[in-house]
């Protein structure tokens, strides 16, 4: 018991935050993604900096789910897809690192709430018990961490023995947030988040978001522009597959480089 709760407090992740950086954590190099006969991605290259909120905005098939899933290989679950060029995490080509692992290092939170059928305890320790830890109180002091963290603990802290389907939908999201926080990641994956929210519980997660930089790397995936305007440190572009541009979040709302980033900002088109 004692060796899974040290074993567990020295994963990747808890390790990388002791000694926090601002270099780059994924490095991506000419890629291209095909479905069969479909180009989603042309050789996009770009850098993803560590504690950093990248949002990644653009119209509906331009590439933007694709470009999220492959960071943590969720693409590969497609038998048709095909991957070329290099995406790098910590200088580690992610075809070197066994599945398990880097999804362990690298989250996800969908569009959709999936809370699992357990109590809401239950939700945030699941993956924590899944590496072996049965020490409760480490499992309690992870979940009060985790559900804090996601900006949700002081909502749920009476009730935390109740089925999680109990929750609004924003709670629930919170609270998918808050189990991906436990296992410790290095960097969250976020697509489109809020976009069944109401727009209190989408300001509850884009506070969280803000605050969670300081611990982890974000990837934001959104269709509100506005959305990404006020969370991202930078902002990448997508049209057809191809990234457009890449900048400051500041710069590229106003004064990006490619009349088609304005265009799509205006609300022009997407």
């Amino acid at each position: 018991m004692v060796n899974s709760v040290r074993n567990f407090k020295e994963t990747p992740a808890r390790n990388y935050r002791k000694n926090i950086s601002k270099g780059v954590k994924f490095d991506i190099n000419d890629l291209n993604i095909r479905f069969g006969s479909v180009h989603a991605l042309r050789h996009v290259s770009l850098k993803i900096q560590g504690n950093e909120i990248l949002s990644v905005i653009g119209p509906s098939n331009s590439g933007k789910t694709t470009f999220l899933r492959v960071l943590n290989r969720l693409n590969d679950l497609d038998l048709n897809v095909k991957m070329e060029g290099t995406v790098k995490l910590e200088n580690e080509d992610i075809k070197n690192i066994d599945m398990e692992s880097l999804r362990k290092r690298v989250g996800m939170v969908f569009a959709l709430p999936l809370p699992l059928p357990l109590s809401i305890f239950d939700n945030v320790a699941y993956g924590v018990r899944m590496h072996g830890v049965k020490n409760k109180k480490f499992l309690r002091d992870k979940v009060e961490e985790s559900l804090s963290e996601a900006y949700l603990w002081e909502e749920v802290k009476d009730r935390l023995g109740e089925s999680a389907f109990k929750l609004s939908g924003g709670q629930q999201q919170r609270l998918c947030i808050a189990r991906t926080l436990a296992v410790e990641p290095e960097v969250i994956l976020f697509d489109e988040p809020c976009s069944g929210l109401d727009p209190i519980s989408t300001a509850k997660v884009e506070e969280a978001m803000v605050k969670l930089k300081q611990k982890y790397t974000l990837v934001l995936v959104t269709n509100n522009v506005k959305q990404a305007a006020r969370v991202g440190d930078r902002t990448a572009f997508f049209l057809n597959g191809e990234l457009i541009e890449i900048d400051k979040t500041d710069k590229v709302f106003t004064a990006p480089h490619d009349k088609r980033t304005d265009g799509y900002i205006r609300g022009k088109f997407g």
